[in-house]
C-alpha cells in the first residue's frame, strides 16, 4: 500500500493547472448511454474513480478509448447494451449509482447494485428511485441490486413533476438525464445547483437535449426521441481548486491556478479574504498570495449547498483554521459522519473539540509530524495540507482515498516547492 511523505516548513510558490471535475465528468460518462453516437469528452481527470466508471461502462458494452494529452476520451455507446452494474464494481464508488437513469430511460431496464464510496455517512438513494417511479418505473430492491424496469407496454420514461425531499447532486442528475429521453416535460424542484450540474446540464443541450433552468432550484426539461452525438470539454475543478488555495494559505508563499473558476468558489474565497489571504480571479484562473497559516485569522463557517460553504472543503479548512490564531467553529450541515479526519489532525498537534456536528478549533498551534491515516477523500487532503505546514516529517496512509479525487496532487504539489513523495 502506498503513502505520502512530508517534510513540512515549505513555502509554495509557481503555478498549477487544475484538472477537470471528477464530480462533472463522472455524469458525463454515464450521458454517453443516452445515445448510440459518439461523445468526445475533454479535460478528464486521470482518477481512480474515473478508471472504475471507464470499466464499468466497457463492462456494460461501451466503446471507450483514451486519446490525448489533455484528458481526451471518446465514448461509443452503439449497442447493444447490458444494462447491469455488479457490485464487484460499483461497491469503491457511490456515483455509479448515475448509471440508473441513463439505462432505464435507453434500455428500459437496469439492474444496479446499490453503491458504496467514502464512510462519511448516510447518502439514500431514495430519492433517485422515487422521481424515477414518478416517471412511470417500476423499481424493486432485492438482494442488494436495485432492479428497474418500464412497465410493459410502455416505451419510453414519462415526463412528471418531481420535488426531492433532499436537495440532492447525484440525484438531481440521475432524474435529468433520464428526463431527456422522456414523453413530454418533466420539472425538477428542489435541484442541486452546483457547477457540476450544469456543466452536465450543457453537455446534454449539445447532445440534443432541451433542458431550462440549469442552475436553479428549478429544471425543465422537455424530452426527445433520441440524442445524438457531442464534444464536450469538462469543466475545471473547484474543489481542487479550493484544496490548493488552502494549502497555499497555509503555509504561505504565491501561486497561481490555471483554469481554476474563481466564481465557483465564492464562498471558499470569501473566507480566506476574511483570513487574511490575497486572492484575484480572472477568466483565465486564480491568483492566491498569503503571508502563512500563522499571520492569518482563523474563520468559523456552515457548510451547506451550493452556493454556500461546500461539504468538499471543510476538511480541508479546518487544517487551515488549525495553525491559524483565534478560536472557530466548523459546523458540517450536509454529512453525519464528516469529522473522521479530527482524529488525525488532533495526532498532529492540533486542537478540535467535537460537539454534534460543529467542531471548535482553537487555532494558532504548531503542528509537528506523525503518521496519520485518510479516512476519505477530503480528510486525505486535510492531512496533506497540515503535513505541509508541521515540523519534521508527516506520513500519510491510505492514500488511495487521495487517488479517488485528485489528479496527480502530490506531482502538483511538488512544482510547487513541496518537500512531498509518494513511497512504497
Amino acid at each position: 500500500m502506498e503513502r505520502l511523505r512530508i517534510r513540512g516548513g515549505q513555502r509554495l510558490h509557481g503555478e498549477v493547472a487544475i484538472s477537470g471535475a471528477k464530480n462533472a465528468a463522472l455524469p458525463e460518462l454515464c450521458a454517453a448511454l443516452l445515445t448510440d453516437r459518439p461523445v468526445i469528452l475533454r479535460n478528464v481527470p486521470r482518477l481512480r474513480d474515473v478508471a472504475t466508471m471507464r470499466t464499468l461502462l466497457e463492462r456494460m458494452g461501451v466503446q471507450v478509448q483514451a486519446h490525448g494529452e489533455r484528458g481526451g476520451m471518446t465514448l461509443h455507446a452503439a449497442g447493444p447494451l447490458d444494462p447491469v452494474a455488479p457490485y464487484e464494481l460499483v461497491k469503491t464508488m457511490r456515483a455509479s449509482v448515475l448509471v440508473l437513469g441513463p439505462l432505464l430511460a435507453r434500455c428500459g431496464q437496469a439492474r444496479v447494485s446499490l453503491p458504496g464510496g467514502c464512510a462519511i455517512g448516510s447518502r439514500p438513494v431514495d430519492q433517485h428511485i422515487k422521481g424515477l417511479q414518478a416517471m412511470g418505473a417500476e423499481i424493486a430492491i432485492e438482494h442488494g441490486y436495485i432492479e428497474a424496469r418500464l412497465p410493459a407496454g410502455r416505451a419510453r420514461l414519462r415526463g412528471a413533476r418531481i420535488t426531492t425531499d433532499m436537495v440532492t447532486v447525484t440525484g438531481t442528475e440521475n432524474l435529468m438525464m433520464a428526463a431527456t429521453l422522456a414523453e413530454g416535460e418533466t420539472v425538477l424542484d428542489n435541484a442541486a445547483q452546483e457547477p457540476e450540474v450544469v456543466d452536465l446540464a450543457e453537455m446534454l443541450i449539445r447532445m440534443g437535449a432541451r433542458i431550462e433552468g440549469h442552475g436553479t432550484r428549478r429544471i425543465h426539461i422537455e424530452g426527445v426521441a433520441a440524442l445524438g452525438g457531442a464534444e464536450h470539454t469538462v469543466v475545471a475543478d473547484r474543489i481542487e481548486a479550493g484544496t490548493f488555495l488552502c494549502a497555499v494559505a497555509a503555509t504561505g508563499g504565491e501561486a497561481w491556478l490555471y483554469g481554476g473558476r474563481g466564481g465557483h468558489l465564492e464562498a471558499v474565497i470569501d473566507k480566506l479574504h476574511e483570513a487574511g489571504a490575497e486572492i484575484v480571479c480572472n477568466d483565465a484562473g486564480i491568483r492566491v498570495r498569503s503571508p502563512g497559516g500563522a499571520a492569518l485569522k482563523a474563520q468559523s463557517f456552515r457548510t451547506t449547498e451550493y452556493p454556500g460553504f461546500p461539504t468538499d472543503m471543510q476538511a480541508q479548512f479546518m487544517a487551515l483554521n488549525a495553525v491559524a490564531q483565534g478560536s472557530s467553529a466548523a459546523t458540517e450541515t450536509i454529512f453525519e459522519n464528516r469529522f473522521m479526519h479530527v482524529q488525525e489532525l488532533v495526532r498532529l498537534g492540533a486542537q478540535i473539540r467535537i460537539d454534534g456536528r460543529t467542531a471548535f478549533v482553537e487555532g494558532g498551534r504548531r503542528l509537528s509530524g506523525a503518521t496519520v491515516m485518510a479516512t476519505d477523500l477530503r480528510a486525505s487532503a486535510s492531512l496533506v495540507i497540515a503535513g505541509l505546514v508541521a515540523e519534521g516529517e508527516t506520513v500519510v496512509d491510505r492514500i488511495y482515498h487521495l487517488d479517488r479525487g485528485y489528479d496527480q496532487l502530490e506531482l502538483k504539489l511538488r512544482t510547487l516547492g513541496a518537500d512531498i513523495e509518494r513511497i512504497a
